[in-house]
């Protein structure tokens, strides 16, 4: 992954007539017994204290897996949710109990987590609005706040604190008929182009090879983080006009759905979620051709963005012990590249990290 991306990204303004930034937002998963992932259905000690998160759907799997596994409470050694030593952690405690217990939560009698966590779904503008009004102590974004809220006051902005959870590198999904048809490749200048409204036919891309095919430029919701992001990178504003898009989805699942049944679509995504059934395709800017699955984490790659956890005015120690759960080796391996994103560099962990108050133990 890279270390400090605008500076590459920065170019996509200016020689180019592109751009820098970049965000994302929703899914549901399955969590194991005592979790409180996913729903308002709660879990846990009904006297413990709820910890609740909302918002992007791109950096929700995440923090809902995050979740999943603070619901288990297991008790080391648990190979599927729960062996400490292999990440340098000398504890018998169980999962929940340990993290929480680094800001003096103690185990319940129930062996349930010392704090309940909710995970909630919408995307990221939805959950930094909802971070603002109090309604969720965590409002999980796929685009930096500013870029979201660029007409927020300072003084409201200051208030956002942000923790970067991870990194992720948008890919170029196009429908499994465009790929039959020669396009493995586009330029930023030609996705910049379709996203303008400026090419309207997939005859106008250089690769393509097949009928005449009017292009279906699949955009996210407006407030998505990802969209934020995607505009951002690409056209060097976050609320700047992409009157190509024809038909905007809430969700990544929608957009992926859409590109699948369709035979003309393109569209951008979290990497997340990404799999064999949706066809990816590479980037070339500036001479290098971004690859799915090779490539896209290096430092360069002109869609890649930050993944973000804010906290409102500050951080308490029960958003702390959650956080450092993720922010740890431990969180970046089961959480963050375990959803296909790219893990902190070991300068940004530890700027991450250093981010939260201090272990009381």
């Amino acid at each position: 992954m890279q270390e400090s991306p605008v500076s590459r990204r920065a170019v996509l303004a200016t020689g180019t007539g592109l751009c820098a930034g970049f965000a994302g937002c929703i899914s549901t998963s399955a969590t194991p017994p005592g979790s409180v992932g996913g729903d308002e259905s709660g879990g846990g000690d009904v006297d413990a204290p709820t910890l609740r998160a909302g918002g992007s759907s791109t950096v929700y799997p995440i923090v809902d897996t995050a979740a999943s596994y603070w619901g288990t409470n297991a008790t080391p050694p648990d190979e599927e949710y729960w062996t400490p030593e292999e990440y340098g952690i000398s504890t018998e405690k169980r999962l929940a109990d340990y993290w929480a217990g680094l800001y003096g939560f103690e185990a319940t009698e129930s062996e349930a987590p010392p704090i309940a966590v909710r995970v909630n779904l919408s995307h990221s503008g939805t959950g930094l609005e909802n971070l603002r009004k109090g309604r969720i102590d965590i409002g999980n974004s796929s685009a930096p706040v500013k870029a979201e809220f660029p007409d927020l006051a300072a003084e409201e902005l200051s208030k956002y604190t942000d923790h970067v959870v991870g990194v992720d590198a948008q890919p170029i999904v196009v429908s499994e008929a465009i790929v039959e048809a020669g396009v493995e490749t586009i330029s930023a200048e030609t996705l910049k182009a379709i996203y303008a409204g400026e090419i309207t036919d997939w005859r106008d891309v250089p690769g393509y090879d097949g009928p005449t095919k009017a292009i279906q430029a699949v955009g996210r919701s407006e407030g998505s983080g990802t969209d934020t992001a995607f505009r951002n990178n690409l056209f060097g504003d976050p609320n700047a006009p992409i009157p190509g898009v024809d038909v905007r989805k809430g969700q990544n699942q929608q957009v992926k759905g859409i590109v699948t049944n369709s035979d003309n679509a393109i569209a951008y995504m979290a990497l997340a979620f990404v799999d064999d059934s949706v066809s990816s395709i590479a980037l070339s800017f500036e001479g290098t051709e971004y690859v799915p699955g090779e490539n896209l984490a290096e430092g360069g790659y002109p869609l890649a963005r930050d993944l973000h956890c804010y906290t409102w005015d500050g951080t308490s120690e029960r958003e702390a012990a959650f956080l450092r759960m993720i922010l740890h080796d431990y969180g970046q391996t089961n959480f963050v590249t375990a959803a296909n994103y790219s893990a902190l560099t070991d300068d940004r962990q530890r700027t991450q990290l250093e981010k939260l108050p201090a272990p009381q133990r």
